[in-house]
Parts: C-alpha cells; structure tokens; sequence
C-alpha cells in the first residue's frame, strides 16, 4: 500500500503537471496567428462564420506590386514647346540626357522621328515600368502634310506586335508597349487650334487617349489662359475630336474624390509650366522659373495646371490602360479579323495605281496563255494537214 508521504507526493506532482497544462493552454489560447503556424498548429483566425474571400483583394495587391506595372506615354507637339521638361518634371528624372537640338537647316527636310525611352521607377516598393514615346520632327518641316503618318505606323504597330504576342504560345510574359495615352501639347501663341493640331487629333482620336495640354502657360495672363481653354475645346467640339475625359466619381466615393474629380474635368486642357530648376522662394527650395518680376512655381496650382496634370495621369492610369485595352485595342482587333488576319488596308482602300499594276499584270498573264494555246492550236492544225497529203 502507498504510504501517506508517498501519497503527497505524488498529489503534488498532478497538480504542478496540471498547472504547467493550463499555462500552456493559456499561454497557446494567447499566442498569435503567425506565432501558431510557425509551431505547426493551423487554427480559424477569425470568427466563426467567416469564409476569408474578403481578402482577395489583399492577393490582387501583393501580386500586382510584385509584378509591377507598365505605362507608355507618348507626347507630341511643335519643337520648343518644353515636351522634354515637363516630363523629367512630370517623373523627376532626365530621360534625354544626351539629346542635341537640330539647327534650322536641319530641320528643313528633317522627317518625323520615333524616339522610345524606357525607365523603370520605383516608389515605396511599387515598380513602375515607363516607356516615353517622343516625336522629335513633328510639325517642323515646311511642308507637314503626312508628318504624322509615321506617329500612326508606330501606333499600329504596337497593336499589330500585342495581337502576335497575344496570339502566340507564350503569353506569360507579354510585354505591353501599345500608348496608353498622348500629352499633345498646343502653343500659347495662337488663337486657339492649328490646321496641323486639328487633322493629328483627329487621325488618332480613335487609336489612343488623347490629353490636350496648353504648352509654356506662364506666357499668357489668367484672363488670355482661361479664353485660350474655352476656344479650343469649342474648336475640339466643333471638328468632332474624340479627347480623353475623365470617368465619373462612384456614388460611393468620398467628397474629397469627387471634388477633385470636378476640378480636373474643368481643367481640361491643362495650362502647364515645366522646370527642373531649383530656387528659392519665401525661404524654400521650390522647383519653377526666375523672372524678373519673380517666381512661377512649377508645383503651385495657382500659377499653373502642372500638378492637376499629374495627378490625372497618376490616380487615372489604371483607367487609361483599361480604355486603351477594351475599346482601342478591340476596334484594331475586330479590324483585324474582318480581314482574316491579313495585314493592311482593305483591297477598296489601296492605291489606284497598286490596283491597276494588279490588273495589268493578270492581263498579261491571260494574254500569254492564249497565246499558248493558239500555238498548240496551229501545230496540231500543221500536223494533220501533213497526214491528210500523206
């Protein structure tokens, strides 16, 4: 039998195990989720009736930042109009830092260029992959007439090289260089739009986002910015040019988004000033132009549109790209069906002189075979003559 001193002892020693097991179960009851699956234990981590699909977005995030994203921007206008400078200014970084600046001879006969810069940019971990499609040339030529047939190819092209990859074996990783969107810039000094403005725009209204923007708006007084504004968006509406406008607010939306929604649609164009020069300005560095009669800060609303420009092309990319891929994209793809995948115009909209070579050349075609065939004719007529004297 067990004696009395055995008997506590033993007591003792359930209730010390007893105690360490509901430390433990305490101490397990108390640890966090990320603590419990590193020991191998996998438990609900939310309450009951919780299914967990409300954190697919959390996955669509952490992949999209992992994958990065890819934008191409084009920009467009007349020579001296401080393309280059707004965008290092848009990005804060120098994509041309070797560019040289044709003289005026050169540029007499001097055609369009197509000049891609490819930057990859990162910010609080998110990697953005920007492609900058210059057009050095444009409108620089005595005669412009077909300046912009080579702005049309590229574009084109870009879609023509989407639809091979799409189409291809391979789609994991396509690589999307077609132009979400075209910064056309306008001068200040006229009276509102171009010949040459009006027929670029509306050659590729239909083929990408097109964003009017005002050039050097710091030439031009409050009163002549805002006059300018009202007469190229008549000018925009009466030649039936199809621009970019920016998608409503969700109902859902907060007021701050809204409003500022509001603002950039009334924006449109954006009067922008572009700098990459420091200076200061009431006892701070600021980015902007000196003139005698002081400073346009390039960042200051009041001055100019430079940062409305920024952020619709910032917080509305997204919406670009998927403009770009629904309704640009397709029109070029169901183009490209109805022709049974056959690269080029329609036979109707060839050149005459293509369709009549074409003529021509099966003319003569025709003509050589009846010519053999009278031949073949005339020998086999020869032949029984001979058989019939014989």
């Amino acid at each position: 039998m067990m004696s009395s001193k055995e008997f506590e002892v033993s007591t003792d020693n359930r209730l010390a195990i007893h105690k360490r097991s509901q430390t433990s179960i305490s101490r397990f009851l108390n640890m966090s989720q990320a603590d419990k699956l590193k020991q191998g234990q996998f438990t609900n981590p939310e309450t009951p009736g919780y299914v967990g699909f409300a954190n697919l977005p959390n996955q669509v995030h952490r992949k999209s930042v992992k994958k990065g994203f890819e934008f191409t921007l084009m920009v467009v206008g007349e020579s001296g109009l401080g393309k280059s400078t707004l965008i290092n200014s848009l990005f804060l970084t120098d994509l041309y830092p070797e560019r040289v600046i044709p003289g005026a001879a050169e540029k007499i006969e001097r055609t369009v260029q197509i000049e891609a810069s490819t930057v990859e940019i990162e910010e609080r971990g998110v990697k953005l992959r920007l492609t900058v499609v210059d057009t050095p040339g444009y409108g620089d030529a005595i005669n412009s007439q077909d300046c912009f047939s080579t702005i049309i190819a590229y574009i084109d092209d870009q879609f023509e090289r989407y639809l091979h990859d799409e189409s291809g074996l391979n789609r994991r990783h396509i690589v999307d260089n077609r132009v979400h969107c075209c910064f056309y810039f306008i001068s200040p000094l006229g009276h509102g739009l171009k010949p040459l403005d009006v027929q670029f725009m509306k050659a590729i209204h239909n083929k990408v986002n097109v964003v009017p923007v005002i050039a050097k708006a710091d030439t031009l007084t409050l009163r002549e910015r805002e006059r300018l504004k009202r007469r190229i968006l008549d000018e925009i509406d009466e030649h039936g040019i199809k621009i970019y406008h920016l998608p409503d607010a969700e109902s859902d939306e907060d007021e701050d988004f809204k409003e500022q929604t509001r603002i950039l649609k009334t924006s449109i164009p954006f009067a922008v000033v572009g700098s990459n020069q420091q200076i200061e300005a009431k006892g701070k560095k600021v980015r902007g132009r000196l003139y005698p009669w002081g400073v346009v800060e390039v960042e200051n609303p009041e001055h100019n549109d430079f940062l409305k420009l920024r952020t619709m092309l910032i917080t509305h990319m997204q919406d670009l790209q998927e403009v770009t891929q629904d309704l640009h994209y397709e029109n070029f793809r169901s183009e490209r069906l109805k022709r049974g995948g056959r690269k080029g115009p329609e036979p109707e909209e060839m050149d005459k002189d293509m369709i009549l070579q074409e003529k021509e050349a099966e003319l003569r075609r025709m003509q050589e075979m009846i010519a053999k065939m009278q031949a073949q004719m005339q020998k086999q007529g020869d032949g029984e003559g001979d058989s019939q004297q014989m």
